[in-house]
């Protein structure tokens, strides 16, 4: 009796420990970090704080894709949050959690005493990757939720300005700020699956917390560069940018679709990889400090994978060049300035118009005439053209572009007076700002049905 009941108590101590009560140490862990509560609270307060008082000051951050709405509506806040979060607080939050989600252990010698406890490398580290996950998300859900709730509370749940110059009403511009904030997790997934490949391979080198972030300082770089379109789309970080597009009618979805598909694809292959190196390794090896030899395997494949991914989008998408051309650049023009100008003329209780009374078009030239009007520059000038009805003289104002490698443009007026020469217009309710003065839009980079 007393043989079997020891055998039937070591089973039971050699039994594994399931991933969720292994989640639910990992997480436990996480929490009692006090950096991981500092970013918690950052996050869940920060931006609020942020858009709230540049909501309230006197100059608005212009140069900031919708920064000039943010007097105008609450929805312009999150937007100018995912903006800054994109180039630097997810590339960040995603070092800081997933960049040391192993190397923690080995700097602390406490691998043994884990093995011991869940007898399984692979719930080891399915137990750390979800525990990470879990943060990360906590995080992005508080910089979405607290940038909204300080942009409604600041400037209220008012029509949001898309990016074509239509108006969206507080619903449809609910649903597209969380759609965009939705398609963010796609690249913040692929950098936290890069940060725990850094982490396994490097070990105890705080190099692993600086994987990330040097990676997409390195695909926002390769953003600002005029490189081919089927190269830009094939970067994981592009998925960070591409929500532009669903603040325009139609939608540019297909740039969105393949920036999330790259950026999923990275997640996979980056965490698959991270799963070989770590349940393969020793741990009975005191000295082991990281696999670093199995670096530059990891960097072949991830060369691999972008040379795949770039014949594979080149060939789905068919977008030669820097997809930016003359008459792209003239219809996203000239459609945007006829929905502002309805909106201008609403402001001043003007007769309403509709785009198709208005038939504006927009002659667009590089450098004076004197080069290809192709590519991204700040040497663009368009001239619009447009007719009211009843009225015979045809309409005509004049902008200065400056358009992005990635599709973004800033249209700045250049007269006539009466139209874009001023920042202000004289309303019944005050002065209130010009949409026609200077605008935002954006040139789709994959070739549009033609219509008919």
């Amino acid at each position: 009796m007393t043989t079997t009941t020891a055998a039937r108590d070591h089973a039971a101590v050699a039994q594994r420990v399931p991933v969720a009560r292994a989640y639910r140490f990992e997480l436990v862990k996480l929490f009692s970090q006090w950096r991981i509560r500092l970013l918690l609270l950052a996050c869940w307060a920060g931006p609020a704080v942020f858009v709230a008082a540049v909501g309230r000051q006197g100059t608005l951050p212009v140069d900031t894709l919708f920064g000039r709405w943010m007097h105008a509506t609450g929805w312009a806040g999150p937007l100018v949050m995912l903006g800054f979060a994109g180039s630097w607080a997810l590339p960040l939050l995603t070092s800081v959690v997933a960049g040391d989600a192993f190397a923690a252990e080995d700097r602390l010698g406490t691998w043994r005493h884990l093995l011991v406890a869940v007898r399984s490398p692979r719930r080891m580290f399915a137990a750390k990757a979800l525990a990470s996950l879990t943060v990360i998300l906590l995080l992005v859900t508080g910089l979405a939720a607290s940038g909204t709730a300080g942009g409604i509370l600041t400037a209220g749940n008012e029509p949001l300005t898309g990016l074509d110059g239509h108006l969206l009403g507080p619903g449809d511009a609910a649903v597209r700020v969380l759609l965009a904030w939705s398609c963010a997790l796609a690249p913040t997934l692929a950098l936290a699956a890069v940060g725990l490949l850094g982490s396994v391979v490097l070990g105890r080198s705080p190099m692993g917390l600086l994987v990330p972030a040097l990676l997409a300082l390195g695909l926002q770089l390769a953003q600002m560069l005029p490189i081919p379109v089927a190269v830009r789309l094939a970067l994981p970080g592009y998925a960070f940018i591409a929500w532009n597009g669903l603040f325009t009618t139609p939608a540019q979805l297909g740039p969105l679709y393949a920036g999330i598909t790259v950026s999923l694809v990275w997640a996979g292959v980056a965490t698959a990889l991270a799963y070989l190196v770590f349940v393969r390794r020793d741990f009975t090896d005191q000295a082991y400090d990281g696999s670093g030899r199995r670096a530059i395997p990891a960097g072949l494949a991830f060369a691999a994978l972008i040379t795949v991914t770039i014949l594979v989008v080149a060939a789905t998408t068919g977008g030669p060049g820097s997809g930016i051309g003359q008459d792209k650049v003239q219809r996203s023009v000239a459609t945007a300035f006829a929905h502002l100008y309805r909106l201008q003329s609403k402001q001043l209780n003007r007769p309403d118009v509709t785009e198709a009374q208005l038939g504006s078009t927009a002659a667009c030239t590089r450098g004076g005439g004197r080069l290809d009007p192709q590519g991204p520059g700040n040497d663009w000038r368009c001239v619009v053209s447009w007719h009211l009805p009843g009225i015979e003289a045809v309409g005509t104002a004049v902008y200065q572009l400056d358009i992005t490698p990635d599709g973004r443009f800033t249209a700045d007026g250049d007269g006539p007076k009466e139209v874009n020469g001023y920042f202000l217009v004289s309303t019944a309710a005050g002065d209130a700002p010009n949409p026609l003065w200077q605008f935002d839009g954006t040139v789709a980079l994959l070739p549009t049905p033609s219509k008919g």
